[in-house]
């Protein structure tokens, strides 16, 4: 590993561009790319350590569930939780959510409840959500952004009523990159008894989290995100609130007692975790945390507004450049919501991929907030800890052929 911001891509194989096409990889905020640490933890797990958990009482066996409970143990300690119970495991963040969804919200959401979503939610907190209320008969209610694409204080404090059963809402918006002030909506809910769920899938990657301080009920994650594996999600709960939670699939691993026509449970955190889990990425997950704490994530956070911030002021250079949401970077994650002037954003991301230079472009997964916004579709840049000032530069000099291949001129 290098502790060099300049020399960390080296320990990323796809970004290593010896002998193939350059690549200027700015689509973190959809998946991160694997330092050779995480993929050679991987590798190692299948040669040495494959079992399934807690199903045997051999070596192997007893090894696969120590390497799997070590990364249970590294999840909670990376976000400040009190006990590994209070860690499940899932597929995704999708996962986690739809998990929250059934077992609390199917059974504790009342009718005439409120649930209350910010305009900016991905879909995964949001159709959920959507579901609860239409088969419990609550009522849904979004927090409005205002021109500068923040959350007002005063959505917060009309929007949470003494009806509120639970918040749901992003501490950083995959599509504008805003860093919503949770700490404040966690504050006002818990005043009115209410409960709140917090995505904080982008924000783990740029921002050190600690659940105790936050005060969070729930907050979910998945680990791709942070360089590892795909197929790897955490849901974090409170203690007491999972405990009054019925499991959500049921099947092997856990159970209790398996009677004909009865069965118990096991206890936390193993009754969320039916069936085999995906221990490989578990594993993974644990590697890719050792590795952003071996660099530190103050550092990361540093270094990524950095290039936040230099990619704004290039931005802003551009006349044909159109910035959605917060314009001041240091209110903001390391992603920037954009569109070119008269071309599409999917025509803007094939022609900078032709130079090398990977963005997204789409909704985002948050088409409510595109519609609030009054667009479709826009493109996004997002930083990580391997990008660097060139990377910036490469894709500003990009930017600029845009036009240019479509007749505008420059």
């Amino acid at each position: 590993m290098h502790n060099n911001f300049d020399e960390i891509k080296k320990d990323f194989p796809v970004l290593n561009t010896s002998g193939k096409k350059p690549l200027i990889y700015l689509d973190s905020a959809a998946t991160a790319q694997k330092p050779v640490a995480v993929i050679h933890a991987i590798k190692d797990y299948y040669e040495r350590l494959n079992a399934n958990p807690h199903r045997g009482a051999y070596e192997l066996s007893i090894l696969a569930t120590e390497a799997h409970d070590a990364a249970r143990e590294a999840v909670r300690d990376f976000i400040g939780a009190a006990s590994t119970e209070e860690i499940i495991f899932t597929k995704s963040s999708t996962e986690s959510f739809n998990l929250l969804a059934y077992s609390y919200g199917m059974s504790f959401i009342e009718p005439g409840d409120e649930i209350v979503l910010s305009i900016a939610e991905h879909h995964s907190n949001l159709i959920p959500w959507q579901q609860v209320a239409k088969a419990k008969g609550a009522t849904l209610k979004y927090m409005y952004l205002d021109s500068n694409g923040e959350l007002p204080p005063q959505e917060i404090t009309s929007k949470i009523t003494p009806k509120t059963k639970l918040v749901a809402i992003t501490m950083m918006s995959n599509a504008l990159g805003t860093v919503f002030p949770v700490d404040k909506v966690i504050e006002r809910a818990h005043e009115i008894g209410a409960v709140v769920c917090i995505d904080a899938a982008q924000a783990i990657a740029h921002r050190p989290i600690d659940v105790k301080s936050l005060d969070a009920d729930f907050l979910v994650f998945s680990g791709h995100k942070i360089m590892a594996p795909m197929g790897i999600g955490v849901l974090y709960g409170k203690k007491d609130l999972l405990k009054m939670m019925p499991p959500f699939l049921f099947g092997g691993d856990m159970v209790e007692y398996v009677y004909e026509d009865n069965t118990t449970f096991a206890e936390l955190p193993y009754k969320f975790e039916g069936g085999t889990q995906n221990v490989e990425a578990a594993i993974g997950l644990m590697e890719a945390i050792n590795y952003i704490k071996a660099i530190g994530v103050e550092e990361i956070e540093e270094h990524v507004q950095k290039l936040l911030a230099y990619c704004h002021e290039r931005l802003e250079e551009l006349d044909f450049i159109t910035i959605y949401g917060s314009k001041d970077p240091s209110k903001k994650g390391g992603v920037i919501s954009f569109n070119v002037k008269d071309v599409h954003p999917h025509d803007v991301s094939t022609i900078l991929d032709s130079y090398g230079v990977a963005i997204r472009s789409g909704n985002h997964c948050a088409q409510p907030l595109m519609r609030f916004l009054g667009i479709n579709s826009t493109c996004r840049v997002s930083f990580y800890l391997y990008n660097t000032k060139a990377d910036v530069d490469a894709f500003i000099d990009s930017l600029k052929n845009v036009r240019r291949w479509l007749g505008y001129g420059s």
